[in-house]
């Protein structure tokens, strides 16, 4: 039996019901389409804006670094990376042209980049910002801005300045002042196609970026290029692992040159991190602690008997015997058993007191980061042989910054300095927005102790251990110092030791303290006869350099006068107020030897041909073929002045070769093909 058919009425009931269905579904498409087109149009636009346009951010150019007469060290070097999507080009052989003419890549290198199967190809090297402009309508050459740090002036202060890594400063000035140096980024949109990539020449910049600000630092860029020099070369003839060469102005605390080298060659920052033990660097802090305290005066006596001083089977020895001496001499020789026993009078309290005062035990407050604070006990740690230890050098640690500063506080009448390195931080525009002004720490010891001091200092260089780092045309005050080494896990290394000296100069009116630290140097290795030479060879080239940080008319003047001998140590009319015997020194308990390693040196080459003498009449050198700064050394050692301006190499000089001159009269060098130097009075300047 078959099925029966549906009805009309079911038919039509079907019929009705599908037509409702695409009626409904009708209006909802149309409130979509009306929803999607009107209500929801802005939104829709602006995804589509998105997905098609890409907003990045524009680096901002990081601040110079300048040295203290505007020579940049470092600046903010724009360059510019290209890179290539094969598959884009829209002519291979016009893009090769172009890359060989812009990018100046050969014929056969730019046909094998455009014609490769790669997708995606950087270009090796850094190209100007010329290129991208060139380069800006080429489909398918990518070209991307990037900032790079340049040195324009080497590698010579890296340490000092630091690194930038990821766009943050890593270490030195580049660390501490980087929320200073670094700039507000900018942004930009960029148009991309379908597939995400950036499309040539459609970019908007929506906000410009705006440059770090700027960091002039102390610095004096001549005196950084001499330290380095004098530094290294000392370490090449002494064959030493390292050392550390600081100049500082007394007066105000500025740096004006640091030089570190490690074991590696590398350069550091181990004048303000890594300490060390200074040996008889540190006497002169002992006696102004026995001066300044009132117990004792220079011209009490010491008796060394013969340069050895045992108590309780511990045993401190001069290099060589000086019997019974002034406490002034007992410095001026270096004698540890000397200055060891005079510093018995001081109780631990005003011992300790007096070396924190210079600065020891605690940061000094550079404005770098890293910078160890040394190490000097408290009185209540001390062992009983700790007061004759420190009083000769032991039993602390002190960093070539603080032992700088510490001088520079006797050189200035007696107060102690912050060091500076940064003179003033300038906005993007070049505008002061700070200046670091010199900063007096405390007073130390009152200027009479720091006269006194500073005249057995300058006895110690004109006649006791530090004669190599004599000038001939001014008096300087100084101290060499030698220590033995330290190896990992405590004790001392075997024949091993560093050598130092700290002198400043004119003795008359200190303007620059020089320290020298030498790491193990081989052979020779007291500081008199290792590192003595090398503050005087540095001294020398700041004076033949052509604008040092100096007071030149000062100079002159003390050049010119009459070389004033030091008033003597001791009045011989006036008898000792004590005599310092073993009996008035408590007694040291047993523990290791220990010997002096400050003895007399012979006299340098300097001092031996020493003709600045007053009124003694030198015939002027001839010069002619030198480097200035050699010529002018050379003049230097004669005790004459200099000035010159060109740095090309000497052709004459005014008054001429063999011209007799009085010491302490200004030759002016003249570069260039002779007979075209300016002409100049001759005889003595005021510019000396």
């Amino acid at each position: 039996m078959s099925p029966r058919p549906p009805s009309a009425r079911c038919l039509a009931l079907r019929r009705r019901f599908l037509l409702g269905v695409w009626m409904l579904a009708g209006a909802l498409l149309g409130i979509r389409a009306v929803e999607l087109q009107v209500t929801q149009a802005a939104e829709w636009q602006a995804e589509a804006d998105r997905q098609h346009r890409m907003q990045g951010e524009v680096a901002a150019p990081r601040g110079s670094i300048l040295d203290r007469g505007g020579v940049p060290l470092a600046l903010s070097h724009e360059t510019f990376r290209v890179s290539l999507a094969p598959h884009e080009l829209r002519d291979p052989a016009e893009t090769r042209a172009l890359l060989a003419s812009v990018l100046g890549l050969s014929e056969e290198e730019a046909g094998r980049v455009v014609s490769s199967e790669r997708r995606w190809i950087p270009l090796p090297g850094r190209f100007p910002p010329s290129v991208r402009e060139q380069l800006r309508a080429a489909r398918g050459v990518y070209v991307e801005r990037e900032l790079r740090r340049f040195h324009p002036r080497g590698p010579l202060a890296r340490a000092v300045l630091g690194d930038v890594i990821d766009g943050q400063g890593a270490g030195g000035v580049e660390q501490a002042f980087d929320e200073h140096l670094q700039g507000t980024p900018g942004t930009e949109t960029l148009a991309r196609d379908s597939e995400g990539r950036a499309i040539p020449g459609e970019t908007w910049l929506l906000a410009p970026s705006r440059s770090g600000g700027d960091v002039v630092l102390t610095l004096d860029w001549d005196l950084q290029e001499i330290a380095h020099e004098a530094l290294r070369d000392a370490v090449e003839t002494t064959q030493a692992r390292g050392g550390d060469l600081l100049v500082t102005d007394p007066r105000t605390g500025e740096i004006l040159a640091m030089a570190s080298r490690s074991e590696n060659g590398a350069a550091g920052l181990g004048s303000i991190n890594t300490p060390y033990e200074p040996g008889s660097t540190l006497k002169p802090f002992t006696v102004a602690a026995l001066l300044n305290h009132g117990k004792a005066s220079m011209g009490d006596s010491v008796d060394t008997g013969e340069g050895r001083w045992s108590s309780q089977g511990r045993t401190i020895t001069d290099v060589y015997p000086v019997g019974t001496v002034t406490l002034a001499e007992a410095l001026q020789v270096s004698s540890n058993v000397g200055v060891a026993k005079a510093a018995g009078a001081l109780a631990p309290s005003e011992q300790y007191e007096m070396l924190r005062d210079f600065g020891f035990g605690v940061p000094s407050g550079i404005q770098l980061t890293g910078e160890t604070g040394g190490t000097l006990r408290h009185p209540a740690r001390w062992s009983r042989q700790s007061a004759a230890s420190l009083a000769i050098g032991y039993e602390i640690a002190v960093t070539p910054i603080q032992m700088a500063m510490a001088y520079g506080a006797l050189a200035n009448g007696g107060v102690l300095m912050e060091p500076r390195m940064i003179r003033e931080l300038r906005d993007s525009e070049g505008e002061v927005i700070r200046s670091f002004e010199p900063r007096g720490v405390r007073r130390v010891v009152s200027e009479e102790t720091a006269a006194e001091v500073n005249r057995a200092l300058v006895q110690a260089v004109e006649e006791g251990t530090g004669t190599r780092a004599g000038l001939a045309s001014f008096a300087v005050a100084g101290k060499s110092g030698t220590s033995r080494a330290h190896v990992s896990g405590g004790g001392y290394e075997t024949g091993a030791y560093y050598s130092s000296f700290v002198g400043y100069f004119p003795a008359e009116d200190p303007q620059l303290v020089v320290f020298v630290k030498l790491d193990r140097p081989q052979g020779a290795y007291y500081g008199g006869a290792t590192a003595a030479p090398v503050t005087r060879a540095t001294m020398e080239a700041i004076l033949a350099a052509r604008r040092p940080p100096l007071d030149r008319h000062a100079l002159a003047t003390i050049a010119r006068s009459q070389r004033i001998v030091p008033p003597p140590l001791t009045s011989p009319r006036e008898p000792a107020q004590r005599v310092f015997t073993s009996a008035e020194v408590a007694p040291i308990a047993p523990t290791a030897t220990f010997a002096a390693h400050s003895g007399p040196t012979e006299p340098s080459a300097s001092q031996t041909a020493r003709s600045g003498q007053p009124g003694v009449e030198v015939a002027v050198p001839d010069v002619r073929g030198l480097a200035p700064r050699v010529a002018a050394r050379r003049l230097h050692a004669m005790g004459l002045s200099v000035i010159w301006e060109a740095p090309g190499a000497v052709s004459g000089s005014t008054p001429e070769v063999g011209s007799l001159v009085v010491p302490g009269d200004t030759i002016r060098l003249v570069s260039g093909p002779p007979g075209h130097g300016p002409p100049s009075p001759s005889g003595s300047s005021g510019d000396g």
